[in-house]
């Protein structure tokens, strides 16, 4: 899960259509499994979501657990609810910290059934050893829109600070702050209801923390 939101993947605007994955495509189509998956996940990153599982169901049949936590993801976007979690279940009980992620994800929407945050909580604080993994830049991504969100937990910021600058630390100083406000300007039904002073408040953050981006979506924002 290369992001939580699949947001993260600008670069890929850039790119070419006959370019995508063409550093993986050899390796794939001659039956390596972590190449399709690596292939189905920049295809999911593009918006390709038939090709995206297409490889990505190759690369499960292949014994690679994290394409298995990428259909969950597909399925998810596509509201198929019951199977992403199917999906994300066996993932996680395969060892796949991207499975993990993609449970707790679940546990925290309603539109998957009932919730479960400390069992989330749980999930994220275990995808979050590996610093050096796109993993744990996503878990402490979620856990500080959870603690930010304060829905069934109490809402505390700095506690969401704490685990979005871990993030930003990991990948870009104030991306995570930055994509906690788009999320709270936007919203994502079943987990967090949109929510503008929110959005403010981390879009000024992730300004202040010298994200340039952070600071154009402030203005945009304090102009409505």
């Amino acid at each position: 899960m290369k992001t939580l939101f699949t947001l993260l993947f600008l670069f890929t605007s850039f790119v070419r259509a006959d370019e995508l994955g063409s550093q993986y495509k050899e390796q794939a189509e001659a039956g390596d499994a972590r190449a399709q998956y690596y292939l189905a996940d920049t295809y999911f990153s593009a918006g390709d979501d038939k090709q995206a599982e297409l490889w990505a169901e190759k690369s499960a049949k292949g014994g690679e657990v994290d394409a298995v936590a990428l259909l969950s993801q597909i399925h998810f976007k596509h509201a198929d609810y019951a199977q992403a979690k199917t999906l994300a279940q066996q993932a996680t009980i395969a060892g796949s910290k991207r499975g993990a992620i993609m449970l707790a994800r679940l546990l925290v929407n309603t539109q998957a059934g009932k919730t479960d945050y400390p069992q989330a909580i749980k999930l994220l604080r275990t995808a979050t050893d590996d610093i050096d993994s796109d993993s744990a830049v996503d878990a402490q991504m979620l856990l500080g829109l959870i603690y930010a969100n304060g829905v069934e937990m109490p809402q505390d910021d700095a506690q969401a600070e704490m685990w979005l600058k871990r993030s930003s630390a990991i990948s870009r100083t104030g991306y995570a702050e930055y994509w906690a406000g788009m999320v709270f300007q936007q919203g994502e039904k079943g987990f967090i209801t949109p929510n503008k002073q929110k959005a403010l408040y981390w879009f000024n953050l992730s300004c202040s923390e010298g994200f340039d981006t952070g600071c154009e979506e402030f203005d945009a924002l304090s102009g409505e």
